[in-house]
This record gives C-alpha cells, structure tokens and sequence, in this order.
C-alpha cells in the first residue's frame, strides 16, 4: 500500500523527538569439541573486532548524515568488543524528505540529512554451551537520533553487514516536539512496520513477525532465517564427516536453539 508522509511540519524551536533502532542480530553454530569452540570465539573476536566494528557504525553514521564527534572502542579480554559513537548534526536540507519515507535505506553511498545530540553503540557477546557444542554469537547495535531523520534509514545497511541467522529489531520514537501553534507531535513520519524499511529480497529470505503498539509509537520485529544447511552452521567440521545420526542430533539441537532466541523462551524436551 502507498505510505503518505505527515505534511512538512512548521516547528517551534528544535525537532526534540527521539528515535532509537535497535538491532539485536544472533549467529548459531555447532563446534564439536572443546577446542573448536574455542577457535569459535576467536574467529568472532576476530571477525568482529573493535576495529572493523567501528568501520560498520562509521558507514552507519554516514548513511544517517551524521557528523562524527567522538569515538571510544574497546577490545574486550578474553572476548567481546564495544564501540561508541556520538554525533551531532549538520546543515538539514529543507527540501529533503527522503529520510522520512517508508522504504528501506541505501547501503553506504550518497548521503543525506543530519541529527543532532545523538549516540551510535555496539556490544558484542560471544559464547558457547560448556556440554552441547552450541556456540553463538550476539551483537546488540543502538543508534539513537534527535530531530529531523530517523535511524531507520540505516538499517538495510546494518542487515547486510551481519546476514545473521536471527534478527530482533525494536523502533521508538519518544518525547514530543512543537509546531507554531504550540500542538504537540509525539512523531513525525507514518511507519506501519519497520520490514518497509528492508529489502523485498532479504524479507523473502526470512520468517518474520511483527509486534507493534501504534498508539505509543513502538514497533518490533523478529526474524529467523529460512533456509537450513548444516555445513553452514558447522565449525571444524563438515556433515560428511559425520554419521547420519549425528547429523539429525546436531540439527535439532542448532534449530532448538535458534527457536528459543527467537521466541525467547526455553522449549522443554519432547
């Protein structure tokens, strides 16, 4: 269905409304013994390091319009890493509104619009099961904005620089800001779902639900990745060097696993 923006808005003073994406992503994988689950973790810590996580919420920062103020990162021991941005705005173009349309985002190329006393952050986690060979890698990425451009703009970026198995994502728009007359407006775009806001071809590829709570300006999103093949989810080790039975135990302790991440809670065994 077409989306209509909220006609050009004539404030009083500055935009004050908040809004925060945040984008939970998880990576499920089976390591056999206890060295390749350790090998696991460091493959992450590697793969996903304070460095090349700062280069992700740069393009990030980037995509929004923001200007860099300030970067902390840090490299965590024995794992995990941890970055955080802070922005503040540029010069708005008043005749842009493509921030505030119901589409998904560009990847990192032509940029446009700012924000203003504004935070991107991320935290990685990873971990293993100590008896089953799960092992699983989660980052929570935050980006907070103020004022004329929403964060949604960046997430199409963000879903491709992970391709994860599992994505939670939440939207809130919060505070209110003043047009001339002095009413107050608690949001500034129509959205109807934040999957406007991703590409047909990765919705295809995902089992997704919506949960939102229009009248609050809260909006969620989950999705779990359709297709199955084992190799991909294997570390140290390939399905043909496994027996057929150890094949069907390993696939239902990884699909088990990613059911309860993505509808949080423990499934008891049959």
């Amino acid at each position: 269905m077409e989306i209509k923006s909220i006609k050009k808005l004539k404030l009083y003073g500055f935009n004050n409304l908040t809004k925060t994406l945040s984008f939970n992503m998880y990576d499920i994988c089976y390591a056999k013994t206890v060295e390749d689950r350790k090998g696991y973790i460091e493959y992450i810590d590697e793969q996903y390091n304070a460095e090349r996580l700062t280069n992700i919420l740069t393009n990030v920062a980037n995509i929004i319009g923001a200007n860099i103020l300030n970067i902390a990162k840090q490299d965590y021991d024995p794992q995990g890493a941890s970055v955080t941005i802070l922005v503040s705005e540029g010069h708005v173009d008043p005749t842009d509104t493509s921030a505030n349309n119901e589409a998904p985002g560009p990847l990192p190329d032509a940029v446009v619009a700012h924000l203003d006393k504004s935070h991107i952050t991320v935290h990685t986690y990873p971990e293993y099961h100590p008896d089953e060979g799960i092992s699983t890698f989660r980052a929570d990425i935050d980006v907070s904005t103020c004022g004329h451009i929403s964060p949604l703009k960046a997430l199409n970026y963000l879903i491709h620089s992970f391709d994860s198995d599992i994505m939670t994502i939440d939207y809130r728009v919060r505070g209110f800001t003043r047009d001339v007359s002095g009413k107050k407006y608690f949001i500034d775009h129509k959205i109807n779902s934040i999957q406007n806001y991703i590409a047909g071809d990765t919705r295809d590829r995902y089992h997704m639900i919506d949960v939102n709570v229009y009248q609050e300006n809260i909006f969620h999103t989950k999705m779990l990745l359709k297709e199955f093949d084992l190799d991909n989810y294997l570390f140290g080790i390939t399905k043909k060097e496994l027996l057929p039975g150890e094949k069907k135990k390993i696939k239902q302790r990884l699909k088990k696993e990613m059911a309860e991440i993505f509808y949080g809670r423990n499934i008891p065994k049959v």
